[in-house]
């Protein structure tokens, strides 16, 4: 006997036996495909199709790809989002960030981490739908007009121009700053490059001028320029002795006020030009602005001194900073917060004047520390890495009131 299609190949079983109790009776193929070699006349028909099938399957394809274009479509918005931090005191692709010659240097077990903030909407970088619904849905993000953020009629050339100047300035400030706060002295050329409108230096000095002395003290640092400054009562007549045409000058200048009422301003836009004893370089790359000068300057006060500062903790920060110390108020701290708990921090160094967003927005397992000035900062650093950071400063409710 020979089993036929679909049926067992026992060559002793009957008939019956050979029927599948499920196919409706003998000789009729059991349910699912045809068994091989069937006849084309045993496979169930393709149901036609009919024009509202067509139709609507096209409608669905249709609403689906017009779904996809408007969720990628550019909107007039800008996103910030927490961007990578980096350990200044350690490597960035396969190089040091800070690399020091002309004095010794030593190695620390904890990080000092620079934020930044990842932002579309700009020129070359436009904020779609979808970019800006998960904006709005995410705490760790912001949604801005994008007015407010990017100049209208500028190129991403420019500002990546802009960016890559304030870095530069950035990183010499730093090094100046922490220099100085380690107690060296950084020579420095003060050239005028303008006086300010409306100054008692308007009509004084000029551009070019090279500032040598202020009131018969010899300068050798800016830091001794802006101390001198604070000791001033604005409205005072000071004399600057300064190198004009390769003669010595001297020039009577009356001090104006600053806008927070301490000390004076003399009313010249300055440029300076340093010659650091020691030769600090600082390697970084698709970073710019200047939020990040603090976190550089720690890292040089830590690879200068013997002092093991962090001693294992991991610290992240933000903050401009000055040629005299001082510690300004960035974008994005929110964003920087947030990207510094994703990187492992516990700790981060908020300046002061950001304190009003900070306040009711630090993440869960984020301690934040006030700080105004670099020695605050290094002050801080010292104290967490002792393991005695209890009674740092940190932002209050009275900071965002």
């Amino acid at each position: 006997m020979h089993a036929q299609p679909g049926s067992p190949s026992d060559p002793d079983a009957s008939a019956a036996d050979r029927t599948d109790p499920l196919d409706g009776g003998a000789g009729r193929p059991p349910l699912g495909d045809a068994p091989e070699g069937a006849s084309e006349d045993l496979r169930e028909p393709a149901p036609p199709v009919t024009r509202r099938a067509a139709l609507l399957s096209g409608g669905v394809l249709l609403t689906a790809v017009l779904l996809v274009v408007l969720l990628l479509m550019p909107v007039p918005y800008a996103v910030n989002s927490p961007g990578p931090t980096l350990d200044t005191l350690g490597e960035h692709d396969g190089q040091a960030l800070i690399t020091v010659d002309g004095a010794e240097t030593y190695d620390s077990t904890g990080q000092l981490r620079l934020t930044t903030v990842s932002t579309t909407g700009g020129p070359g970088y436009p904020s779609s739908v979808l970019g800006v619904l998960q904006g709005w849905l995410s705490p760790s993000r912001r949604v801005l007009p994008v007015e407010s953020v990017f100049p209208q009629d500028a190129t991403q050339e420019q500002l990546d121009q802009q960016n890559e100047a304030q870095m530069v300035s950035s990183q010499e400030n730093a090094t100046v700053a922490a220099l100085e706060e380690l107690g060296y002295t950084v020579p420095v050329t003060l050239t005028v490059h303008d006086a300010v409108e409306g100054s008692g230096a308007e009509g004084v000095v000029e551009e070019g001028d090279v500032l040598l002395s202020y009131d018969g003290t010899a300068l050798t640092s800016y830091g001794q320029l802006i101390d001198l400054l604070d000791e001033t009562t604005p409205g005072t007549t000071v004399t600057l002795g300064v190198q004009r045409a390769g003669s010595e000058v001297d020039l009577d200048v009356v001090t104006g006020a600053r806008e927070d009422g301490s000390g004076s301003q003399l009313g010249v836009y300055i440029d300076p030009t340093f010659d650091p004893p020691v030769d600090v370089s600082i390697r970084i790359d698709q970073i710019g602005g200047s939020s990040a000068g603090t976190m550089f300057a720690l890292g040089i006060i830590d690879k200068l001194t013997p002092e093991d500062e962090a001693n294992g903790q991991v610290i992240a920060g933000t903050g401009t900073m000055d040629l005299n110390g001082a510690v300004g108020p960035i974008g994005g701290i929110r964003q920087k917060m947030a990207g510094s708990l994703r990187d492992g921090a516990e700790w981060f160094l908020a300046p002061a004047d950001n304190c009003d967003e900070v306040v009711g927005h630090v993440p869960d397992g984020l301690t934040v520390v006030r700080i105004a000035t670099l020695h605050e900062a290094r002050e801080a650093v010292e104290a967490i890495g002792a393991g005695e950071a209890g009674d740092l400063p940190t932002c209050t409710a009275a900071d965002a009131s």
